[in-house]
């Protein structure tokens, strides 16, 4: 059974997503509430919605992302991820802005400023997040 589950494909990203988003929480939630000298309860819901924004939006886009790979038949060069990733990050933003700037009651220029900060701590940690979870998935597979 636990073969199957660790093999399992919509199981492993069901996982995998769930611990990013967690772990990400944990991380962000204390650590810009200190920053933004706010409570934690008030910035950790605006996490919360943006994380299932995110995972919303990562759905949406993959789906529509595919389609148009079939459609013309794309391949997964370089260039086609460069725009791929670059697609998700404004499909995103343009979700996540207004619903910053309104949650946390700042400008649409303070919520684009900390969405850099945040699109930086997100490059660092979800690399540092995917080396260590494919470490755990090999270790627990062997």
């Amino acid at each position: 059974m636990r073969v199957f589950i660790l093999n399992s494909t919509l199981m492993r990203r069901i996982v995998h997503a769930v611990l990013f988003e967690i772990g990400a929480l944990l991380i962000l939630i204390p650590l810009m509430s200190a920053i933004l000298a706010t409570s934690a309860v008030h910035f950790g819901m605006l996490a919360l919605m943006l994380s299932g924004c995110a995972v919303a939006c990562n759905m949406l886009y993959q789906h529509a992302f595919e389609w148009l790979e079939v459609r013309y038949a794309w391949r997964r060069t370089v260039p086609v991820r460069i725009v791929h990733a670059l697609g998700f990050e404004l499909f995103f933003t343009l979700v996540a802005l207004p619903l910053t700037a309104w949650w946390l009651r700042m400008s649409l220029l303070d919520a684009f400023l900390l969405d850099l900060g945040l699109s930086v701590f997100f490059l660092v940690y979800t690399f540092c997040f995917n080396w260590v979870y494919d470490i755990g998935r090999r270790r627990l597979r062997a």
